[in-house]
């Protein structure tokens, strides 16, 4: 260990008595600064919708329909009940700012209309994320039917509706007798 030690002292000095002998040691400083820059968090809030799931919404459906569809909305305003709103934004470093919006619109729980910026596709989606490969090969999101003859046909089931008792006129008292 010592020796190890003892080898590297002569380097260390060496780099020391360069740079403190170098007459551009403010400009060489500058240099690295500009070549080694700090690690920036990518940024990615709320929802991403693709074109797939804003050609599925229909005028009519419920709320819990589009919820399945598209997921929590963003943004569900308790003053504009009948509207939700699903905003999307991906900061990365050296890449645009990528910003999409859909608002649903609903009319006593039932979808009306809806807005939306242009979506892309999910494989779009994807291929944007990477920008370090682009040899990437986006794999298909669908089932073949080959696949699919393996599993057995939906059986739809109607729940059964239990008979409910009638409920009590009267209730106990919630406090036992006073003592």
């Amino acid at each position: 260990m010592p020796a190890l030690v003892s080898s590297r002292v002569p380097l260390v000095l060496a780099l020391v008595a360069a740079v403190s002998g170098c007459g551009s040691f403010n400009y060489a400083s500058v240099r690295v600064a500009e070549v080694i820059t700090p690690y920036k968090v990518e940024v990615v809030q709320g929802n991403f919708v693709a074109s797939e799931q804003v050609q599925l919404l229909k005028a009519g459906m419920t709320r819990a329909q589009v919820r399945d569809l598209l997921g929590t909305p963003m943004v569900a305003d308790a003053f504009h009940g009948d509207r939700w709103d699903y905003a999307f934004s991906l900061r990365r470093k050296g890449v645009l700012t990528q910003s999409r919006r859909l608002t649903v619109f609903f009319k006593a729980d039932v979808m009306d209309r809806f807005e939306s910026d242009p979506m892309p596709t999910e494989a779009e989606f994807v291929a944007s994320l990477d920008t370090v490969r682009r040899d990437l090969v986006v794999p298909l999101l669908e089932a073949a039917p080959e696949s699919l003859k393996g599993f057995a046909d939906p059986v739809e089931v109607k729940p059964a509706t239990p008979e409910l008792p009638p409920l009590p006129v009267s209730y106990p008292p919630l406090e036992g007798p006073a003592r």
